[in-house]
Parts: structure tokens; C-alpha cells; sequence
């Protein structure tokens, strides 16, 4: 198993409830991860990169029946803890399952789904401007 976070520190709430801080919830989530034996768990910052969320958890299971149990864990540990789940999707197929946490987003997938959506890579780099090129200036006619 491996845990990897990638943060700055933060005091946020996680909406709905301001006694639940964004590291206790986080930490929460790892837990519920954890405890269900969750691979490759990532925790990513994305403050300089959207306000939507702070923060992007990434997991993996190795069969559908795993990733719902993840993530039905994620949810109960979090209700357990004082916090609130905004929203679920992909829990019937449990492929890829996404938990809304206001706060945090909770993306438990298959390692083949994991791998081709690479995630990962989406989030942690800031998003690169493309310039346009005048005809003829890259040099080809």
C-alpha cells in the first residue's frame, strides 16, 4: 500500500459542517481507505488550481465489489465523524466511484480505469497556456 499526499496547509471546513476541518476529514478518509485496504491512495492539493475543492483523494481497489466497499466505507466514516456527503456516483457499476465531500473528492477506481484516466497527472500540474504560432514561423511551409 502506498500513501503519497501532495499539499499545502489549509485551515477550511468542509461545507455543511465547520467543526469538521479539512485535515481531520482528510485524515478521515484515509482511514476508511485504509481500513478497507485501498492501494496506491493519493492525496492532492488543488487550491492553486480550482475553488471548487481542496483537495483530490485517489484510491484503487482491485475488483468492483472492493471499490463500492471503499467507498461505502469513505461515506460511513464520515458520517461516523461528524461530516457530510454531498454526493455519490458510479456506486452502481463500482468501476469508478466518486464521493463528494464538499471540501474533498474521493475518486475510488480499478487500477486499469485509474491508469487510463490518470488522474494524477491532470491535477497536480497547473494548467499550461498554448500559444498560437504564426503560420510560417515554426519554420514549416
Amino acid at each position: 500500500m502506498r500513501f503519497s499526499t501532495i499539499f499545502a496547509a489549509t485551515n477550511s471546513t468542509a461545507p455543511g459542517n465547520p467543526l469538521m476541518e479539512l485535515q481531520q476529514l482528510q485524515q478521515t478518509v484515509v482511514d476508511a481507505l485504509e481500513d478497507i485496504k485501498a492501494k496506491d491512495i493519493e492525496v492532492i492539493d488543488t487550491t492553486p488550481l480550482t475553488s471548487l475543492f481542496e483537495r483530490i483523494v485517489i484510491a484503487s481497489g482491485d475488483s468492483n465489489r472492493q471499490v463500492k466497499a471503499l467507498a461505502r466505507n469513505v461515506q460511513d466514516k464520515v458520517r461516523e465523524a461528524g461530516g457530510t456527503v454531498l454526493a455519490v456516483e458510479g456506486e452502481e457499476v463500482g468501476e469508478w466511484v466518486l464521493v463528494d465531500l464538499g471540501d474533498i473528492v474521493v475518486h475510488v477506481m480499478q487500477p486499469a480505469v485509474r491508469s487510463y484516466y490518470n488522474l494524477e497527472e491532470l491535477w497536480q500540474s497547473a494548467p499550461t497556456r498554448r500559444q498560437r504560432v504564426p503560420i510560417g514561423a515554426s519554420g514549416v511551409a
